[in-house]
């Protein structure tokens, strides 16, 4: 069901090249789906309400009346809220509340000289479009997870889009709405896929020529490869988070590991997705025999079991053999997963030396699924590995950092010989002039 790769004695030269051509990612070519997005784009931003309705029914299977969500049906859908799950919902809200109330900046100013300050202040983004997939499971936990940080940030305009479903009568699925509902968030738009971030960057007018849903300066939030591809080509016109991929996990593991719950937690996110990657990295041919002879089972008694043998089976997907748990680390890195756990007898030992992942979760108790939901951390994660050079998302995604410049005369006296020195090494005379003309009787 699983592949190995033995990389023993083979780590020392090791790259991420080499890496990446024994453990691909899986194939996902954003270029193949550009020309429809591209397409799909052009028809959001010259259309309207009516004509967006129509390509959403296109892809959805069915149109909502408008592509507002009306006040009633979130009231109805927080109304009849399983309470267990509501229960649930609430317990996790607060988790990721505090968490990401810890993220918060403060305004710094800096005295460069006498008379002379520099004062960073954060500033929220005016707007944002939060995105919400709705494919093939219910996502309300990234309803908490886009929500939260930008309500922290104080971004004062939030809405959620999320696609249309045939079973709602066109509205997003109750769950989705109802946890908006719970975080305080009523605009909420019957939209998915390209033509939602089509929609976040360039608004949908009303038949009237009003706005029917006015335009973000950011969207964020993970989606399927045209979510992926429209970010990309929409990039510069609206400010996103990242192009989420595919869901991966990494496993760091010794001896030391229970193979039940190595495998259990490589299937855990195997479920999202035919090409989701997991990979199991160990200095143990026992626990690696036990893992692949754990998985058969486990799977065929898991409810989303083709799925899950696809992804597995997929060459994203291995059980990774090393000398020594200092190789796996040197694996990892390289990988750069979404998710990693490490399984070992010396957890923060090893946690130490990781740099590269999206979130790390440490010791037998910590599974990423609890990443997922209601450990707090933020679920949004760099895939692909993007997480060599990106983070997940953060109050951090909503602020920008403004410089406030303030210098008096004599301040900037004392430095007007440096910059006209530097503007004349430039060969731009002119940055010199505005020094020295403010110095003229």
């Amino acid at each position: 069901m699983i592949r190995r790769v033995d990389l023993r004695g083979k780590c020392e030269n090791l790259d991420k090249g080499g890496l990446q051509s024994l453990i691909p990612r899986a194939p996902l070519s954003i270029e193949s789906v550009m020309p429809r997005v591209v397409e799909i784009i052009a028809k959001v931003r010259d259309g309207d309400e009516a004509s967006v309705l129509d390509l959403g029914a296109s892809f959805d299977g069915v149109a909502p009346q408008q592509i507002r969500v009306p006040a009633d049906v979130i009231e109805r859908s927080l109304r009849e809220l399983d309470p267990k799950v509501k229960e649930a919902l609430l317990i996790s809200i607060e988790r990721v509340k505090k968490v990401h109330l810890a993220q918060t900046r403060r305004q710094e100013s800096v005295t460069v000289s006498e008379g002379a300050t520099v004062t960073e202040k954060w500033v929220p983004v005016d707007r944002v479009a939060l995105y919400v997939p709705g494919g093939r499971a219910v996502y309300p936990s990234s309803v908490m997870m886009n929500v939260i940080p930008a309500q922290i940030a104080k971004v004062p305009s939030i809405a959620i889009l999320s696609p249309a479903q045939r079973e709602n009568d066109g509205w997003p699925h109750p769950t989705i709405l109802a946890t908006a509902a719970l975080l305080g968030v009523d605009e909420i738009y019957a939209l998915g896929g390209a033509v939602a971030i089509a929609a976040a960057a360039y608004g949908v007018r009303g038949g009237d020529g009003k706005w029917a849903m006015k335009p973000a300066e950011m969207v964020t939030g993970p989606g399927n490869i045209y979510v992926a591809a429209a970010k990309r080509a929409l990039r510069g016109v609206i400010g996103i988070d990242s192009e989420a991929g595919p869901t991966e996990i990494a496993i760091i593991a010794d001896e030391s590991a229970d193979a039940r719950i190595v495998a259990a937690d490589l299937i855990s996110q195997a479920e999202h997705d035919t090409i989701a990657a997991a990979v199991l990295i160990t200095d143990s041919e026992q626990l690696a025999t036990d893992v692949a002879r754990e998985l058969v089972p486990r799977v065929e008694s898991t409810r989303h079991r083709d799925r899950i043998k696809e992804a597995l089976s997929g060459s994203q997907s291995a059980i990774v053999l090393v000398n020594s748990i200092h190789d796996a680390v040197k694996v990892a890195n390289l990988y750069a997963a979404e998710h990693l756990e490490i399984q070992t007898k010396d957890d923060e030992r090893w946690a130490a030396e990781i740099r590269n992942a999206g979130a790390v979760f440490l010791g037998r108790y910590t599974p990423v699924s609890l990443g997922d939901y209601s450990a707090g951390s933020n679920h949004v994660l760099p895939t692909g590995g993007c997480a060599c050079h990106s983070s997940g998302l953060s109050v951090q995604s909503f602020l920008r950092g403004l410089h406030f410049v303030r210098y008096d005369k004599a301040a900037l006296a004392e430095v007007a010989s440096t910059v006209v020195t530097l503007a004349e090494a430039e060969n731009l005379p002119a940055h010199g002039e505005a020094i020295s003309v403010r110095f003229d009787d």
